[in-house]
């Protein structure tokens, strides 16, 4: 059986829970070979090649601009890319700097306090921190989202920083999706419109006691569907080869 190979991008570590749980998670799965790629070590266009890319929790991450031309590369290459904490708030920050051409940076970053005047922080701290925390999210009619998650869900979080939904306004206007939101109207699932899966989670499904989480198998299933259809195209080049 050929695996559909899934990347982690992040810099694993055994003080994040998250990290611990994913390759647990992932067993269940007999048909998933899972890749770390540390972030200060990260080529361009690596992550894309694979089925699927993940980009996990534990940020500030060694090199967040690597991170960001990742998921960049994924989103242009259409390559199911799935977002968890620190990805989703990543995921957001490449949006706003490649389609709205925001010059935005993460609040936590190292060498935040050093940017330019003129950036941008996007992602802030937020007024009450969900590390921690367990909370009940409102989904959006006929999201990606809502496919996997119902109407309504309660979710446990581990995050201090994230995108508010007066920061989220242009980014909505370039079409991003705000999928989930708090009772109070926070932003908490984006996703972005279209056949290729983007999804980012403020919370950790990884942390979910039943798993694998529903976030989880969507985000399997598309890169499932991803590795097939690059098998489909390497027989057919094969065929085309040998004059089948």
């Amino acid at each position: 059986m050929n695996p559909t190979r899934i990347a982690l991008v992040g810099d694993r570590s055994t003080a994040v829970r998250a990290h611990e749980q994913i390759p647990r998670i992932v067993s269940a799965y007999d048909d998933v070979d899972l890749h770390w790629l540390p972030t200060d070590q990260l080529v361009p266009g690596e992550a894309s090649a694979f089925d699927g890319v993940w980009v996990v929790p534990g940020s500030p991450y060694a090199d967040e601009a690597r991170v960001v031309e990742a998921i960049r590369d994924a989103r242009t290459d259409g390559t199911p890319l799935l977002g968890t904490c620190g990805g989703y708030q990543h995921m957001v920050l490449e949006f706003a700097r490649t389609v709205v051409g925001v010059d935005a940076h993460h609040a936590e970053s190292r060498g935040a306090r050093e940017a330019a005047p003129s950036s941008t922080a996007l992602i802030t701290e937020l007024a009450c921190s969900l590390k921690g925390h367990s909370g009940q999210i409102d989904v959006v009619p006929g999201s990606r989202a809502v496919a996997a998650l119902g109407e309504q869900s309660f979710e446990r979080f581990h995050c201090s920083f994230g995108l508010t939904a007066a920061d989220a306004e242009p980014l909505v206007a370039a079409g991003l999706v705000v999928s989930a939101r708090s009772p109070e109207g926070e932003p908490r699932v984006v996703e972005l419109p279209g056949e290729a899966f983007w999804l980012g989670t403020a919370f950790q499904p990884e942390l979910a006691d039943t798993q694998p989480h529903p976030v989880i198998d969507a985000f399997v299933v598309a890169a499932r569907h991803r590795a097939r259809g690059r098998r489909a195209v390497a027989v057919g080049v094969a065929d085309r080869a040998a004059g089948r």
